[in-house]
């Protein structure tokens, strides 16, 4: 087959196209220019019923730029001689968001995708990217001509979906040019939805009888509403139904499932669920501790689903004992997991050998086994060292290929215990998301920004860590002192050697369940505030990376720089400035000093020198440096996986942040009571930018009901000022209130609207929850904080709730969401 490929691209000098060609093996080939900024390039190809490609630049060999998104498909008909393909460059699309598999796969699934067509001697066929069409939607191709309905929408040509949201068409080639254009219609009436705006398109006619041409890489635009969705939050933990075992578990996502479709809903956001399992206390209940960043939490197991018990007797009393947890008002993580494990041991004895001889575990193994392998025998290790802090493991402290293979020679019902226990997790959790997309619904998870220091990925790859290094927060409207996560900062120099690896890895995991991710603190990949592993508060922390003064520098601003001022130790934080810890020499302003008495003892000149310097340097100084660190790091690992990414972008926001999220089309968050403006003390809902999730607030925030008995000044200010009302604010947040803050953040811009359940269920008087302060999920100044929150009321009870389920619905309906 003779393939002759056309593509306008503008490069500069020393810069040339290659078209790579092949699905798995992959082969490059030159491109030549042929002016005017068109290139093209001829090949003999073997006749293969799909052929798949993509075009790079290259600069001395090099490439420095690829095509966004998968590469080009088409299905070629066996009997093609000559295929010519008129293209254009993939270039991030405008609705990137739309491409995520949170809509090809979800929200806009197609019910029964068509069979593709074959590109054919004789043919033309038009491809288009077209990704805001719905479920229940479809695309003609009209124009000119009898063959493309002389532009009547009912006679034009139905176009296929197979590889939606790339539609095709394919047409007896015409030997006269024409113009045409897209229309969107419904697929059920055929009434038109949105015609194409903009220009036509026009066909030049040129085509032979032994041709097939393609006119690849259209990307029409269309004037409708943009699409808007409603979702809700809550942990997995926190889920409640009759069947499950003192904890939510995978299997009640299904129940939350049917309620967010029968209350017009989109999404489920949950919090990490990895497993967090080092000593086996309540204090593994903090799910942004994890001890495998690809591994899934025990606790999240339904077990019937996993086996019953032969024994009848052993059947009835774990059955009585997850009566009798589920009754609880909270988690009791000890005694939930420790029954947990006892069953999963038992039904591994029982059932454990059949399963791992299965295709369907051999499967999962062999997908899995990199990041598998490691983690169950590190899980092995902490239960027989009794203790995470592989540093103590003597010979096994530094984990090696070798020496994990010796060791699970040793242990092997120990280490595969682990693989079972993970199989079953992965299978549970994949059918909650199969279930999902057949309603809908959609699934959004989280990543942590940090990783343990006594977890797998530690220990396997401590090189990409800086473990003599805390990661955690300056101080914010969260906690004044700062936050310390004890978290090690990544080495990303070394991270970049591979390109990333790790992080990919991590992400692919990941869109395996889920089809929308939250960066959690995504500042994280722009710099980290990291705090010396001695010091007590996050005070004496610094970014990583940064720009740190001089002496020159710092005398530039008129500020005399004295030895009291700097402090490196744990043991002051009055101090104005912290050396660098690797460039010696260099300062960086200690966050927050003007609190210090270091600053207060300062003259009025030197506190202006100082304050002029210090604002520098946190809001200007670094803005177009810390740019460029994200711009390495976030286009590659976004671009890893089609999930939808979000970003949690609250706190110190340096100006660089917006700026690279939009270009980046990564959603930010918007929360009423947190602005991004400081000028101002609540935000406004009605002017969120599209690419936000608007949420009344976080899991470490207080529920609205809570926040409005936290303070009666800011209370009556928000009454006020923001719900437009008089008089004196009532003293307990009721139901009407709850229902006027819901409605205006389903009416704001924001593509998603996603609020915690706890919000949802405060417009009902009756269903919601007696005392409100029991609703909060985390405090984050407290480290030792128990996460234990579950809903007061079954998953079950919830589905019967027609009268809020109703409002609901209809104020979902009434936003245009």
């Amino acid at each position: 087959m003779t393939l002759n490929l056309r593509l306008e691209y503008q490069t500069t000098y020393g810069e040339e196209l290659h078209v790579v060609v092949g699905a798995t093996k992959e082969k490059a080939y030159p491109m030549q220019y042929v002016g005017n900024g068109l290139w093209s390039a001829t090949l003999k190809l073997t006749a293969e019923q799909e052929l798949c490609y993509r075009y790079e630049v290259r600069r001395d060999g090099n490439t420095i730029r690829r095509e966004w998104g998968g590469k080009h498909t088409l299905t070629i008909d066996k009997k093609a001689t000559a295929v010519s393909i008129i293209d254009r460059w993939a270039d991030m699309p405008s609705d990137r968001s739309f491409h995520s598999s949170m809509f090809t796969d979800g929200v806009f699934a197609r019910p029964a995708r068509k069979r593709a067509q074959g590109v054919a001697d004789g043919y033309l066929t038009i491809r288009a990217d077209i990704a805001v069409v719905r479920s229940t939607e479809s695309v003609v191709l009209v124009g000119e001509g009898k063959a493309l309905g002389n532009w009547n929408v009912k006679k034009g040509v139905a176009m296929n979906d197979a590889q939606a949201p790339i539609w095709s068409a394919r047409i007896k080639a015409p030997k006269t040019p024409f113009a045409y254009k897209f229309v969107i219609v419904d697929t059920a009436s055929g009434d038109v939805v949105a015609w194409q705006s903009g220009e036509n398109y026009y066909y030049d006619g040129h085509i032979g009888e032994a041709e097939a041409l393609v006119i690849e890489g259209l990307r029409p635009k269309f004037d409708r509403a943009p699409w808007r969705g409603a979702g809700v939050a809550i942990p997995v933990f926190s889920l409640r139904s009759n069947s499950s075992f003192g904890i939510g578990e995978f299997n009640d996502i299904r129940l939350m499932v049917d309620w967010a479709a029968a209350t017009g809903q989109s999404i489920i956001q949950i919090l990490p669920i990895n497993d967090t399992t080092m000593t086996g206390t309540w204090q593994d209940s903090y799910p942004y501790n994890a001890n495998s960043t690809f591994a899934l939490h025990p606790q999240f197991l339904h077990l019937p689903a996993v086996g019953k018990l032969k024994s009848k007797k052993e059947m009835e009393r774990f059955e009585a004992l997850g009566r009798e947890l589920n009754a609880l008002p909270d988690v009791d993580y000890e005694r939930v997991n420790n029954a947990k494990i006892e069953y999963l041991h038992l039904i591994f004895a029982q059932d454990g050998a059949k399963t791992l001889a299965s295709k369907e575990f051999k499967a999962f193994m062999a997908a899995n086994e990199e990041w598998l392998r490691p983690y169950a025998i590190f899980c092995s290790l902490r239960d027989e060292k009794g203790t995470p802090d592989f540093s103590t493991w003597g010979s096994m402290s530094k984990y090696t290929k070798a020496k994990a293979t010796k060791y699970e020679k040793e242990h092997t019902e120990a280490v595969a215990y682990h693989y079972f226990v993970q199989y079953h997790l992965s299978k549970q959790l994949r059918e909650a998301r199969d279930y999902a997309h057949a309603n809908g619904v959609v699934l959004k998870g989280d990543i942590p920004i940090g990783i343990s220091r006594t977890s797998v990925d530690a220990w396997v790859y401590p090189e990409l860590f800086n473990m003599d290094s805390s990661a955690g927060a300056p101080p914010d409207d969260f906690s004044v002192m700062g936050q310390n996560w004890g978290f090690p900062t990544y080495n990303w120099a070394k991270m970049a050697e591979d390109g990333y690896a790790w992080w990919k890895a991590r992400f692919v995991k990941m869109a395996e369940y889920f089809d929308a991710y939250r960066i959690d603190h995504i500042l994280g990949f722009f710099r980290i505030w990291e705090i010396p592993l001695d010091a007590v508060n996050a005070l004496l922390g610094r970014f990583n990376p940064a720009l740190p003064y001089s002496y020159d520098e710092i005398a530039s601003y008129g500020f005399r720089f004295e030895g009291w001022h700097v402090g490196n130790v744990a043991e002051t934080d009055n101090v104005l400035f912290v050396e660098d810890k690797i460039q010696k020499g260099k300062f960086h302003p200690r966050i927050s000093a003007q609190s210090t008495d270091c600053y207060r003892w300062l003259s009025d000149d030197q506190k202006d020198a100082y304050n002029r310097l210090y604002n520098d340097f946190f809001y200007r100084r670094h803005n177009d440096f810390w740019q460029w660190e994200a711009l390495k790091k976030l286009p590659p690992l976004t671009e890893a996986t089609s999930m939808l990414v979000c970003g949690e972008d609250l706190g110190m926001i340096p100006d660089c942040v917006p700026s690279v999220m939009a270009g980046e089309q990564i959603l930010s968050l918007e929360i009423q009571r947190m602005p991004k403006d400081p000028k101002v003390e609540f935000g406004s809902t009605y002017d969120y930018p599209y690419l936000s999730i608007c949420t009344t607030g976080t899991h470490d925030m207080n529920p609205l009901r809570a926040w409005w008995e936290e303070d009666r000044g800011v209370t009556q200010r928000f009454y006020n000022q923001v719900l437009g009302a008089w008089g004196d604010a009532p003293y307990f947040c009721e139901p009407w209130i709850a229902e006027q803050v819901v409605a205006m953040h389903l009416k704001s811009p924001a593509m998603l609207t996603v609020l915690p359940l706890q919000d949802w269920l405060a417009m009902d008087g009756a269903l919601r929850r007696e005392n409100p302060n029991d609703e909060r999920i985390n405090v984050p100044a407290n480290s030792r904080h128990y996460w234990r929150y579950r809903m007061h009321m079954t998953l079950e009870e919830l589905l019967a709730a027609d009268e809020l389920n109703k409002m609901i619905h209809q104020k979902i309906a009434e936003s245009g969401r």
